[in-house]
């Protein structure tokens, strides 16, 4: 019988082939590609998974930063020096960080928190494992001249512990040298030294160049020395605001000069600053040299021969590199050193920056957002008294009185107020200080400005130079106005003017209640004034000199507390995440490179600091939406850092470009 079973063609691939599935009868053949419609949903399942795969990978990166970025509490060595490296500005609030515009390039400066430094020396001087500080000021851009004095006290405490505190810079400016001076040793490099300037200096006018662009300012003001708007009205200065500037600035001079001769008094200190050209010159040239002969200076050396003098005295890390001694930076001591919080709880509610309407984050004062704060702190039962801390060159006056009323709410529930003046708390900075049952100021404070203005620019002229006319109806004297494009008309003016002056009588009318002095001698004080804390005290403007711990006591004291108290900060605390992001973006702090070092970059850094200046000048004229309670040259006397949500972070030129836009 024939064998009729089919015998399978013999694979040439071999047993191990893969089986291809043939097509059964009738049924069409597979086509050789794929549908458009399934290549499309091929693609986005494809990218779906590719950024499920990218997020997930960002996320773990994003984690590794928050935990390698945040300050470890447990610290480096057993022991060591506590390094201060004060890269940036020191500030009461240091503003908070936008990570994304840092993400895309923009520039942020460090600011370190005064608190922490003067916690950090007071709890180092009484603490074994601390056997040395060290004050890095090689990138050190300055603070306010209260703040630096804090520091200046508590390096004191430091070697009141016969503990050495040792500083080094390349060069020294008024303000690290301030700090310096309270160092038991003081290096330079040998190609710095020391050069003094002291307050002053120019600002800029703006009046031809508005002038030249057609722009009108329209300005409303109470106060004969309510200098903040003359550089939209004048080329130069005028002699009341310079005799005024002159006052106050000669007394926080004098004020630095005792500070820093009280720390080292055998520095030759005066006939240095008043001829720093002739000691040089003297020294052949050699400011380095010049600053050693005056005594201003200990030792010239490198920062490596620094170092190996710091490892001298609190050991070195690595025998093997005898510069690289024991550090444990502010951070680290910081967190593993928080305050203690022993008995009843004063709330402390700082107000930093200008005073802005609405919500602000840190480093600007919102005015809802303080106002909250102080409701919050009211509002809570364990509060017994309530501290205001002020370094604010004050703002906007709806902001200022919405501030006022929070401090007037929490009166009301039987809370003390009491104002603690840090550098500056002027204009609005003083009119929320009205409620106050006592005015804490240092001598160094800067304070009273108690006048008001508004600003309008038009731009008629403007549009006439480019052949542009503006036509229109009316039913009103007011219809259209302000009219910025065709010109504002006298009804306005005179409305805007008495709304300005209706305004200061208010703000004198407050002043006179608050300190109990009759209106007349208050309106002789005021006319937008600044004023020396030594000076304001004298005039009845503040209570008492003293910093923060005492604003502290004396609030305990009006509540009748018994025991002790420790302070709880009501403010806004950065997220988690934001943190994360601001340290994994490197946002916290421009890289150390870009940093100034010697006479030529820190000069290159006050050009940048003056152009921001310049902004905050001209975002006024462009972007002021109320009357304000602002003493522009009160600024000066604070670092000019970027501020959240200002003007200034689109740079010079883009506001520049409001004026004609």
């Amino acid at each position: 019988m024939t064998d009729t079973t089919a015998t399978p063609p013999t694979d040439p691939a071999g047993p191990w082939a893969i089986p291809v599935r043939r097509p059964l009868p009738g049924e069409d053949k597979p086509k050789g590609t794929t549908s458009f419609p399934r290549k499309v949903w091929n693609l986005l399942v494809a990218i779906k998974d590719g950024l499920a795969l990218i997020f997930l990978l960002l996320f773990f990166v994003l984690l590794f930063g928050l935990f390698a970025g945040r300050p470890n509490p447990s610290l480096p060595v057993s022991e060591g020096a506590l390094l201060l490296q004060l890269d940036g500005v020191v500030t009461e609030q240091p503003a908070e960080v936008d990570p994304f515009a840092a993400l895309s390039g923009g520039n942020n400066l460090k600011e370190i928190r005064v608190r922490d430094v003067v916690h950090a020396l007071e709890t180092a001087a009484d603490d074994k494992r601390i056997t040395s500080v060290v004050l890095d000021l090689d990138r050190f851009l300055g603070g306010g001249q209260v703040s630096l004095a804090e520091i200046g006290g508590a390096l004191d405490k430091v070697r009141a512990k016969k503990k050495p505190v040792l500083a080094f810079a390349t060069a020294y400016t008024t303000d690290s040298y301030q700090i310096a001076s309270h160092a038991s040793e003081i290096w330079a490099d040998p190609i710095g030294g020391v050069a003094i300037a002291g307050p002053g200096g120019s600002r800029l006018y703006y009046k031809g160049l508005m002038d030249k662009l057609g722009v009108t300012a329209h300005i409303y003001r109470v106060g004969t020395f309510k200098s903040a708007v003359e550089p939209y009205l004048r080329a130069d200065q005028s002699p009341e605001a310079k005799a005024a500037d002159m006052a106050y600035a000669g007394a926080l001079w004098e004020n630095w000069l005792a500070d820093v001769k009280k720390a080292r008094p055998k520095a030759k200190i005066d006939p240095f600053i008043a001829d720093t050209a002739g000691a040089v010159k003297a020294a052949g040239n050699d400011l380095s040299k010049a600053s050693l002969d005056a005594g201003l200076i200990d030792t010239l050396g490198s920062r490596m021969a620094f170092s190996s003098r710091v490892a001298e005295i609190s050991g070195a890390y690595d025998d093997s590199q005898p510069w690289n001694y024991n550090a444990i930076p502010l951070d680290n001591w910081v967190a593993a050193n928080p305050p203690a919080q022993p008995g009843s709880a004063i709330a402390v509610v700082p107000v930093v920056g200008e005073i802005v309407d609405g919500e602000a984050p840190n480093g600007s004062a919102g005015g809802q957002t303080i106002a909250q704060h102080i409701l919050d702190a009211a509002a809570d039962d364990s509060i017994k008294a309530i501290v205001l801390r002020v370094d604010s060159p004050g703002g906007s006056v709806l902001a200022s009185e919405e501030i006022r009323q929070a401090l007037l709410a929490a009166k009301a529930k039987k809370l003390p107020v009491v104002v603690s003046m840090a550098n500056v708390a002027a204009s609005g900075g003083y009119w929320i200080a009205t409620p106050a049952d006592r005015i804490f100021a240092e001598p160094d404070t800067i304070t009273g400005s108690i006048g008001v203005f508004g600003i309008l620019p038009s731009f008629e002229q403007t549009l006439a130079k480019a052949g542009i006319t503006t036509d229109g109806i009316k039913t009103t004297p007011l219809s259209g106005q302000p009219d910025i494009l065709g010109g504002v008309n006298d009804e306005f003016n005179t409305l805007a003017q008495a709304s300005v002056e209706d305004i200061y009588g208010r703000f004198t009318g407050l002043v006179a209640k608050s300190r109990k002095q009759p209106l007349a001698k208050i309106q002789e004080i005021a006319e937008g004034r600044v004023w020396a804390g030594g000076t304001a005290r004298q005039i009845g403007l503040v209570d008492q000199f003293g910093g923060l711990p005492d604003a502290i006591a004396a609030a305990a004291k009006l509540a009748k507390v018994d025991g002790e108290v420790h302070a709880r900060y009501f403010e806004n605390e950065p997220s988690e995440f934001s943190k994360m992001l601001a340290s994994w973006a490197g946002a916290e702090q421009e890289p150390t490179a870009a940093l100034p070092r010697g006479w030529f970059g820190i000069a290159a850094m006050n050009r940048q600091m003056i152009e921001r200046r310049v902004v905050q000048d001209l975002s006024l004229l462009t972007e002021a939406g109320s009357v304000q309670a602002s003493c522009l040259d009160c600024r000066a006397y604070l670092p000019a850092v970027p501020r959240p949500g200002k003007a200034e972070t689109r740079g010079f030129f883009a506001t520049l470009a409001l004026l004609v836009r």
